[in-house]
C-alpha cells in the first residue's frame, strides 16, 4: 500500500518545508516522523518508506528512531491518547492507582486503543509536571491533580464527545493527529492560550523575590570547578604493564584518570 497521489503531494510539500529548516536533510527525521504520524495516527510502513526516500537514508535508520522514541507509535492510537504518569512523585501521589483503575475502566492496557478508536492509554514515565502530581495528559495537554474518579470521568467525557479542556493550555483539546502535526512544526495558533504556568510552578520565583535571591553572575571569567577537561590538558599515560595500575600524574577527569 502506498499513499494516494493527493496525500503524497501534500506530504511532499510539507516535508520540503520541514527539511528547509535544517542544514542537512537527515536532521529533519524527527519532525518528519510526526508529519507521517499525523496522517494515519501512527507510523506505518508507508510513513517509514516516505521518510527514508525523502531524506536519503535507509528504512532501518528510520526504524531505529521510531523504536527508540515512545512518542512514535507503531500501531493505531485513539483520537485522544491518555498518558498516566507513574514516575516517582506521581506514583506515590496516586498515579499507580489511577492507572490500574483507568485501565480496568477503559478495558485497554498500555499503548492499546478502545474498539471505537476514541481512546488509547499509555503508562508514562514522566509528564514533567511534578508540581501538579498526579498528572494525566491527553494528546500532551495537562490534566493536573488527578484522582481515579476524575480520570475515569475524563475518559468517559472524551468518548461521549463532550467539550473537555486541559487544566493548563489552550481553550480547545486537539486530536492526536492534530497534535502530531503541531509537533511536526506546523503550529495551530493555540500555544499562547490559557494558563502557561500555574501557582505551584511559580512558588520558587515568589520565594526568590521575597528573599532577594538572585542568580549567579554570568561572568565568563569566574571559576568553574566542573568545567570539562580540554584536549590540550589531557596527558599521555606513562608506560605500564598489563594489569598494573597506571603510574605517574594524570589529570582528574581525563580518560587516564578514570582508568586509574
Amino acid at each position: 500500500m502506498t499513499y494516494e497521489p493527493d496525500v503524497r503531494e501534500r506530504l511532499e510539500r510539507d516535508a520540503k518545508e520541514i527539511i528547509g529548516r535544517y542544514p542537512r536533510p537527515r536532521s529533519a527525521l524527527l519532525p518528519m516522523l510526526h508529519l507521517v504520524q499525523a496522517e494515519e495516527g501512527h507510523v506505518t510502513k508507508d510513513g517509514v518508506a516516505f521518510c527514508a526516500e525523502t531524506l536519503g537514508i535507509t528504512p532501518a535508520q528510520v526504524m531505529g528512531v521510531v523504536t527508540f522514541y515512545t512518542q512514535y507509535k507503531q500501531k493505531p492510537v485513539g483520537d485522544y491518547h491518555v498518558g498516566v504518569c507513574t514516575n516517582t512523585l506521581c506514583a506515590i501521589m496516586g498515579g499507580d492507582q489511577i492507572w490500574d483503575e483507568l485501565s480496568e475502566h477503559a478495558g485497554v492496557g498500555h499503548d492499546e486503543a478502545t474498539p471505537d478508536g476514541k481512546i488509547s492509554l499509555e503508562r508514562v514515565e514522566c509528564n514533567a509536571a511534578c508540581d501538579f502530581a498526579p498528572v494525566v495528559m491527553v494528546n500532551w495537554e495537562f490534566f493536573d491533580n488527578m484522582t481515579p474518579e476524575k480520570a475515569k470521568q475524563l475518559v468517559d467525557d472524551l468518548r461521549l464527545g463532550k467539550d473537555v479542556l486541559p487544566s493548563r493550555g489552550p481553550n480547545r483539546l486537539a486530536t492526536w493527529k492534530e497534535a502530531s502535526r503541531v509537533l511536526a512544526g506546523f503550529p495551530d495558533g493555540l500555544a499562547g492560550e490559557g494558563v502557561q504556568a500555574g501557582p505551584e510552578s511559580l512558588v520558587g520565583l515568589k520565594l526568590a523575590r521575597e528573599r532577594g535571591w538572585t542568580a549567579p553572575s554570568a561572568d565568563v571569567d569566574r571559576a568553574r570547578p566542573d568545567e570539562p577537561v580540554q584536549p590540550g590538558e589531557v596527558t599521555d599515560p606513562p608506560p605500564n604493564e598489563p594489569g598494573e595500575p597506571i603510574g605517574g600524574d594524570v589529570k582528574p577527569g581525563s580518560q587516564e584518570g578514570r582508568n586509574k
